[in-house]
């Protein structure tokens, strides 16, 4: 009789302890998840405290591109909503969110200030979704845009940030470091904001761009470009 107990209450001890395994476990990647979403709250507070020092560092950023040699990471025009639908085709437009008529025309108008300030773009790179094609083939048209598949949106794989990150970082260094001393293009990236801050710690608004130069294998942010469709 004693044994039954004894072995009742091993059992149940035993069930005990993996009932608070379960539950420290539950209670570690909430805790994680909070965290995140803690982090992604103080980039974008970050984000608008800098608003104030706009107008210098927008200058800065068009100065950098005019010189030449320098990355611009652009977030795609405005598209409505967030994320995207469930079971999102990369090559099915239809499962997507796509521009609207402003941000079609925000488009066009990045366009208008790159040729009005007679800004020189090499290769311009783009995620596979619908949105960064359409906001950079309107801006600098079909012919200059490619697909690169290190800025696809992992909004909704959020594991794949890290290695996609690093693999997006490598391929903007090696463009710099390939590039000729006498060609002074500059490197147009069109991708998703989750790309971006990532990859510099700035939360841009929809068609924002985001100016970078290197120093060794450091990239370093020189300004942002705010573009609304009127300009």
């Amino acid at each position: 009789m004693i044994h039954k107990t004894t072995h009742c209450a091993a059992s149940h001890n035993s069930h005990f302890s993996h009932k608070s395994y379960k539950s420290h476990k539950s209670h570690k990647s909430l805790y994680s998840q909070r965290i995140r979403i803690a982090c992604l709250w103080l980039a974008v507070l970050c984000s608008a405290l800098t608003g104030a020092h706009a107008a210098p560092k927008e200058n800065a950023a068009w100065a950098a591109l005019k010189a030449g040699k320098h990355i611009v990471l652009f977030r795609h025009a405005i598209a409505p909503g967030g994320g995207d639908p469930m079971k999102v085709v990369i090559d099915d437009c239809t499962t997507q969110r796509n521009l609207d008529a402003a941000g079609r025309a925000q488009s066009a108008a990045i366009g208008r200030q790159f040729k009005q300030r007679t800004i020189a773009v090499g290769e311009v790179w783009t995620s596979q979704w619908c949105r960064t094609r359409d906001t950079a083939t309107l801006a600098f048209g079909a012919a200059a845009v490619r697909d690169e598949r290190a800025f696809n949106s992992f909004f909704a794989n959020p594991g794949a940030e890290p290695a996609q990150t690093v693999l997006a970082r490598q391929l903007l260094l090696n463009w710099l470091n390939g590039q000729p001393a006498s060609d002074l293009a500059n490197l147009v990236v069109v991708t998703h904001q989750v790309n971006i801050t990532a990859l510099t710690g700035i939360v841009p608004h929809s068609g924002e761009g985001v100016v970078l130069k290197h120093e060794g294998q450091i990239l370093n942010v020189v300004g942002r470009l705010q573009i609304t469709a009127s300009d």
